[in-house]
């Protein structure tokens, strides 16, 4: 928050683009958000939206433009550098380390800000211990509000499906991030734990006090829960704002529909 009250840009990206031989994935791509934003990034099937989370995080470089994140720019920096600088993300598929406990998998996001050096860590010096004892409880604070610390010593790949996307969405939340990237939490579930969901994003954002761009195919999830909305067609950006603008978006309507008989974005029913 700055002097004069307004919120502090935390994510500003500017005309970021990215192509594939001749297929241009992401063209001229802008997006802002202020602390505590909660915004959603919609569009049919290749899009390009998971392609910007990639952007954001550095699995591609973007060919062109610029991303600075609490004014670093983080464009071309790894993957785990941009984690360390603050931005983390869960994915459209669950990628979990399967064969770990849940609890080690949670640490494992904790470890982005250990301070201890490798020699410290083998030589279990007091520090080292000490750290180690920090995340460890960060870690099972992190399960306890998602509702998991009764299963943190079961493997990963063995939870429910509903409770694989929580450890993810933990894990992440373990890297203290400024921004958090959702890739689909809802990809999968049902209706009783959408609306599950739907809240523990809520939670999340006022708890962890965090930012959140999130991509979604459930129409009803992201018009209930985001505050604004950018939807991209073919890699462009076609409309920007909040959720009643973007339902009655003419060119929305038209990327969303294909053909004039298919069901309209307004009935939560996306080619995406």
């Amino acid at each position: 928050m700055t002097s004069s009250g307004r919120r502090s840009d935390v994510l500003r990206v500017q005309s970021i683009s990215k192509s594939f031989g001749g297929l241009k994935a992401v063209q001229d791509f802008s997006l802002t958000l202020c602390e505590g934003d909660l915004k959603g990034l919609i569009g049919p099937n290749g899009a390009g939206k998971t392609t910007v989370f990639n952007l954001l995080t550095g699995v591609y470089k973007p060919d062109s433009g610029a991303i600075s994140l609490s004014d670093a720019e983080v464009a071309g920096l790894r993957p785990n550098q941009i984690c360390r600088q603050g931005m983390a993300r869960t994915f459209q598929n669950i990628r979990l380390f399967g064969e770990l406990p849940v609890l080690d998998n949670v640490r494992l996001g904790t470890h982005v800000r250990a301070h201890q050096t490798l020699l410290g860590a083998a030589m279990r010096s007091p520090f080292s211990v000490g750290e180690e004892r920090a995340m460890t409880a960060r870690a099972r604070d992190l399960l306890a509000f998602f509702g998991l610390e009764g299963r943190a010593e079961e493997q990963a790949r063995n939870l429910p499906y509903g409770d694989q996307r929580k450890l993810e969405i933990a894990r992440a939340l373990a890297t203290s991030p400024k921004v958090l990237l959702l890739d689909e939490p809802a990809a999968g579930m049902n209706s009783g734990e959408k609306v599950a969901l739907r809240d523990l994003i809520r939670r999340v954002q006022t708890t962890f006090g965090v930012t959140i761009l999130l991509i979604e195919h459930d129409m009803g999830l992201v018009m209930d829960i985001c505050q604004r909305i950018t939807v991209i067609d073919y890699g462009v950006t076609i409309a920007e704002g909040p959720p009643e603008a973007i339902q009655n978006d003419p060119k929305v309507i038209e990327a969303y529909l294909g053909a004039p008989d298919e069901p309209s974005v307004e009935q939560g029913v996306a080619r995406a």
